[in-house]
């Protein structure tokens, strides 16, 4: 909202305080000032000026030589290149010495061999935004009225001796989007009265009634409807004084009319709307919803199609404005327009809201009816605009006004204590000084049983309940007194949970085995939402999503992962191994929201490393990922409770896959991608896990105890077994530990081997077993005995001892 200072000492009396000052204190009371523009700042010698003779320059055809009075003893020959100077124009000149925005300083100059002593200005070379400009001097100069006197300083007339004001409003502060609204809160914040515009008039003797008919069948949206009828009414140029007054606001003139419902619109903050009588043609106005596909050509020349629950202004038959939001090309006010029907409405702020949102119309009307008007100044803004038809455009206002008023202007009424109010601003304000707050906010009350009785002005809507009147009461107060207090709190220090802890393990850990964290969408497309899930439930689809490829929530974190991986191997990188931690949404909760599962997911292509100082890299298997797996158990405690076991899933290797079991109830997969996803994803042998981390991580473990450093050495022995393919080395592992004995500590698959010199159908697996009693040192003896059990056990299950 920009306000000219200007405009506003109409209502409001802040003489003795600098705009700047001004501009503070509006701020510290709430409303924020976003900038403070002295609108003659870098203005100087800009005075007005009479073209006495134009003709054009002998030497370009685009220029004109000018004779122009500027108030000395002798005209001043001035160079201009506008298309529309002419002899006769009251025009704005720059003299020699002038200075213009931008440091622009005007000397006198020769123009193709002829001198030039100033400058015949556009409002665009005075600083005025080209938005805002009357387009009939959009690329020319500008043409003061005929009564500017030659010399007389120009800023005036054209309001440039002003300051603006641009204030950036909360939404709760709709009224101050009025010039009135902005003279109660100045008014307030200095203590001074308000007073408001002359809405009197003279009225013809015919009734505005014997005019025009009107009929509201859409009351729940439009519960009040005000015509004004102002006959023999002469369209033209809007006086100067208004012109620049709606520049200053930012507004466009365009003519008298339209200028006086533009006027009103930021003085009262209600919006009006001007129609042609002659072209409703019908002497009637019937406010209803539209018929389905009827359509409008509005102001801005684009053809609309209405849906049913638009709200129209027609004339009984055809729609001839958009109701709070724009009018229609049908009924605008033109030169040849004499007769008047000025609309004063209130709208339903829903209605007008989801009107300009499908439609993708903006305005200031719907801005304002859309946060809400004062209902108990709806009339008057339009007996203002009549007043002002009647003065500036020689209208006649017939009697009376045509109205349809079903709308309740009763005031909220709120109770509050001044304990109630001190209490929550931690204060002692007296009760005569909250009562003064009061009256410079000119809301009425009573003091009833020492309680504030408040009945809140219309203008005000966000004004509701008690904690609104602590908040007017503090910032008229003043902020700034209200003391500084540190909560009175028990002194708890900071923690996490045992499971934001595990989950920080799990990250570090995955970190610490080479795999770098990636974060992708939540969404997904439909096809892809269920692809690797672990468990699959309802999908989730988004109401207005924002592409088919991201309008369901996800049931697996591979896919994207996926497409993290290929997206890197595509630009060079061949090795690349990305995890990622993020929920995954299945079914329907009670809340009828997803059920959200912490999922933590893994995906490895490329070169590998072995761990050991010989083994260097090598390409990426299905174990080296299956160790990670363990490793990360084994870091969470889990070692002793995770067991693997041969698994199947759409898109993985079926002999290269396992599901990972926790207590033997499935909480996960390892697998190798079929050839035909890599195939499909454009990627070389890639493995994947994908591991339900909540269940992980809620499972109890035991509390971590301290082993010392074995003092005695470990022995190691090594065994290679012949096998068929279908037997799983997790069988193989399982004989072991149990026939080894207690001296075993660990167990490691070193090498697996199918190729040429193997039997048909058989395979190599080849484990190292290590054996330490940590009180003492073990013989060989000892270790060769569990050696022989082993060794028994495995060949009676089957097994072949490989030399």
């Amino acid at each position: 909202m920009k306000v000219s200072l200007n405009w506003l000492s109409d209502y409001v009396d802040y003489e003795g305080v600098e705009p700047a000052e001004l501009a503070e204190k509006i701020t510290r009371s709430g409303i924020e000032v976003d900038a403070v523009d002295n609108r003659s700042e870098g203005l100087k010698n800009i005075v007005v000026g009479h073209v006495l003779e134009c003709s054009q320059h002998p030497q370009a055809d685009k220029l004109n030589i000018c004779r122009v009075d500027v108030g000395e003893e002798e005209p001043s020959q001035i160079i201009c290149g506008a298309p529309n100077v002419a002899a006769g124009q009251k025009v704005v000149v720059a003299r020699p010495g002038a200075r213009l925005p931008g440091g622009v300083k005007i000397k006198k100059a020769k123009l193709r061999g002829e001198e030039s002593h100033g400058m015949i200005c556009s409002l665009q070379e005075l600083g005025f935004d080209g938005k805002v400009v009357p387009k009939a001097y959009a690329s020319g100069i500008y043409v003061l009225p005929e009564d500017a006197r030659p010399g007389e300083d120009a800023l005036g007339l054209l309001g440039l001796d002003d300051t603006v004001l641009e204030l950036d409003l909360t939404p709760n502060r709709s009224d101050a989007l009025s010039m009135l609204g902005v003279a109660y809160e100045t008014a307030a914040i200095l203590s001074k009265d308000v007073k408001l515009p002359e809405t009197a008039h003279e009225e013809a003797a015919e009734p505005a009634s014997g005019r025009l008919n009107l009929r509201v069948d859409a009351s729940e949206a439009n519960p009040l409807y005000a015509a004004k009828v102002v006959r023999n009414v002469k369209v033209g140029e809007s006086p100067e004084w208004l012109k620049a007054r709606l520049m200053a606001a930012g507004v466009r003139p365009l003519n008298n009319i339209v200028d006086i419902t533009n006027y009103v619109l930021m003085e009262y903050g209600q919006p009006l709307h001007a129609f042609d009588y002659d072209r409703l043609a019908t002497g009637e106005i019937v406010v209803r919803h539209a018929s389905d596909g009827e359509v409008i050509e509005t102001l801005d020349g684009t053809e609309r199609k209405l849906e049913p629950h638009h709200l129209v202004i027609t004339n009984g038959r055809e729609p001839v404005a958009l109701a709070g939001v724009m009018g229609g090309a049908n009924s605008e006010v033109h030169d040849g327009t004499t007769t008047v029907v000025i609309e004063a409405a209130y709208f339903s702020p829903a209605s007008v809201r989801k009107t300009s949102r499908e439609l993708g119309l903006r305005s200031d009307a719907s801005t304002r009816f859309e946060k809400g008007v004062d209902p108990n100044r709806v009339a008057e803004a339009g007996e203002r605009a009549a007043a002002l038809m009647a003065d500036l455009a020689g209208g006649e206002v017939l009697a009376g006004t045509v109205l349809f008023d079903e709308l309740d202007k009763e005031p909220k009424r709120v109770t509050v204590s001044p304990d109630f109010i001190n209490e929550r601003l931690g204060m002692k304000i007296p009760f005569e000084e909250m009562e003064e707050i009061l009256r410079r906010l000119q809301f009425p009350y009573e003091a009833v049983n020492g309680q504030f009785v408040i009945d809140a002005p219309t203008r005000r809507v966000d004004i509701s309940i008690p904690e609104d009147i602590v908040e007017e009461i503090a910032r008229l107060y003043g902020y700034d007194e209200i003391p500084a207090t540190l909560p009175v709190t028990e002194s708890i220090p900071g923690g996490l949970t045992p499971y934001q802890a595990k989950r920080r393990t799990v990250r570090r850990y995955l970190e610490g085995a080479g795999l770098y964290q990636a974060i992708t969408y939540s969404l997904t497309s439909e096809s892809e939402s269920q692809k690797f899930a672990l468990e699959t439930a309802p999908v989730t689809r988004l109401l207005m999503p924002m592409s088919e490829e991201r309008s369901t929530l996800r049931q697996s974190l591979l896919p994207h992962l996926l497409e993290a991986v290929t997206y890197n191997t595509a630009r060079q990188t061949n090795s690349v191994a990305l995890y990622e931690v993020g929920s995954v949404f299945l079914g329907e909760g009670e809340d009828g929201l997803p059920t959200e599962v912490e999922h933590a997911a893994g995906a490895v292509t490329g070169e590998w490393s072995g761990g050991g100082w010989q083994d260097g890299q090598k390409p990426v298997d299905f174990y080296a990922v299956k160790g990670i797996v363990e490793g990360l158990a084994e870091e969470l405690g889990l070692s002793e409770k995770l067991s693997f076991r041969k698994g199947e899933m759409d898109g993985l290797h079926p002999g290269r896959t396992a599901d990972v079991l926790l207590d033997g109830e499935r909480v996960g997969i390892i697998g190798q991608l079929h050839p035909s996803e890599q195939k499909a994803r454009d990627l070389k042998e890639t493995i994947v896990f994908e591991l339900n981390l909540q269940q992980l991580l809620r499972e109890e473990t035991e509390a971590l105890i301290y082993t010392p450093v074995p003092k005695f050495p470990s022995i190691s022995r090594d065994i290679a077994l012949v096998v068929p393919k279908a037997v799983q080395a997790a069988v193989l592992e399982n004989t072991i530990r149990t026939h080894a004995g207690k001296t075993l500590k660990d167990v490691r698959i070193f090498d697996v081997y199918e190729g040429d010199r193997m039997e048909e159908g058989m395979k190599s697996i080849a484990f190292s077993m290590t054996y330490l009693d940590p009180e003492r040192t073990l013989t060989d003896e000892e270790v060769s005995e569990a050696h022989k059990r082993i060794v028994s056990a495995l060949e009676a299950e089957g097994a072949q001892i490989r030399n």
